[in-house]
């Protein structure tokens, strides 16, 4: 090899030597001066706050008319007219319908003959009696004043024999008008004029349901009642509020507010569940017997509970909840958190936060646990 072509080579050489020592050094000292450069990681905190909660469960439920009835004959006979409107709202002692009485009117002025006949024959026995009275017994024998007094007390109570014909009779005559026992909205009959009805036949003429109030029967698992219960008499809950609120099936809200009448004291063994029941108001009728609702029912009330934004609390490889909370110094803290039920957008915290932590919302993934931020208190919606 030439002289010369060896001396380049070596120059290149040593060039590029010196080149990467230099690059060496000044990545050296870009590492050296990088972390006193360096600005902290901004990251956004709400600060949590301690407040009661009324703890909730939405249960499935039935409504129910608050006052059901029957309407039945209480006499035999032909029905003469129906004096109602199907569907509409009736009064109580409203008449429904007519059954043809001339039956019960003949039967009413028989008893009221014999009444007159039997007041007739009382007042000739007494006459009677009271004649052998003031005679004595120097004109009469001892066994025709008795036989005269026996027959006075046997023409009385013929007379009450007869008022209670007279007073049976009338009550058929009234009973041909068929009344409504309560107020509600009466439903479909099923018999139109002309039918034969019967006071011993099972079928109702129709049905009354009052509507407003309504009621709601709401199952709920007897294992969550008695935990809520327990947790009440231990003082870790205050007794729920009465005030109850209805979802229909398409989730639309129910504008009135309930409030809960009682629970059962029995448990269906079947399905492990406790009735409750609510009362509705229900002025416009939206409510009918038989829909199927959803209520939330109150629970009982945390006092000084804490619930932190869903976006604050993450999970980690094992599925439990952790959160991330700025500290006094500034400081990223990763902590294990207890997450109960989630409330809106929250969870409720049963334990790991306290009120006055700085919790991480936003910017958590550019946080680490020990590191030092700039906290930034964000207002969420």
């Amino acid at each position: 090899m030439p002289i010369v072509t060896s001396l380049r080579l070596g120059i290149v050489y040593s060039l590029m030597l010196t080149c990467a020592s230099v690059l060496s050094a000044c990545s050296r000292d870009a590492e050296a001066e990088a972390p006193a450069d360096a600005m902290p990681t901004e990251v956004g905190v709400v600060t949590l706050d301690a407040h009661p909660v009324t703890l909730t469960s939405e249960l499935t439920g039935r409504t129910v008319a608050s006052t059901a009835s029957d309407v039945r004959p209480q006499v035999d006979g032909i029905v003469k007219d129906r004096l109602f409107q199907e569907g509409t709202l009736v009064e109580a002692g409203q008449p429904l319908y007519q059954i043809d009485d001339r039956a019960y009117r003949t039967a009413l002025d028989t008893a009221q003959a014999q009444l007159e006949n039997a007041r007739a024959v009382l007042a000739t026995d007494r006459a009677k009696a009271d004649r052998y009275k003031r005679l004595g017994t120097n004109s009469i024998s001892a066994q025709d004043f008795d036989d005269a007094v026996s027959a006075a007390n046997a023409a009385l109570a013929n007379v009450h024999l007869y008022e209670a014909s007279v007073e049976t009779a009338k009550l058929n005559l009234e009973y041909t008008r068929v009344l409504a026992p309560i107020a509600g909205r009466i439903g479909r009959s099923s018999v139109t004029a002309g039918a034969l009805v019967s006071a011993a036949q099972t079928t109702a003429l129709a049905s009354i349901q009052q509507l407003d109030p309504i009621y709601v029967d709401i199952a709920q698992s007897a294992t969550d009642l008695l935990k809520t219960r327990q947790t009440i008499a231990e003082g870790k809950l205050r007794a729920p509020t009465a005030e109850v609120h209805l979802k229909f099936d398409d989730g639309s809200e129910f504008p009135l507010a309930g409030t809960m009448e009682f629970s059962e004291a029995t448990v269906d063994q079947q399905a492990g569940t406790v009735t409750l029941r609510a009362r509705f108001p229900n002025p416009d009728g939206i409510l009918l017997p038989g829909m199927f609702v959803r209520v939330t029912v109150p629970q009982g009330t945390l006092t000084n509970a804490i619930l932190a934004p869903q976006q604050g609390i993450m999970r980690d490889a094992k599925g439990d909840a952790v959160a991330l909370v700025v500290d006094a110094s500034n400081k990223v803290e990763r902590r294990s958190v207890a997450a109960g039920e989630a409330i809106g957008t929250t969870w409720l915290i049963t334990d790991g936060l306290a009120s006055g932590d700085r919790l991480v919302v936003e910017g958590a993934d550019k946080a680490k646990a020990g590191s030092a931020v700039t906290a930034v208190d964000v207002k969420l919606d």
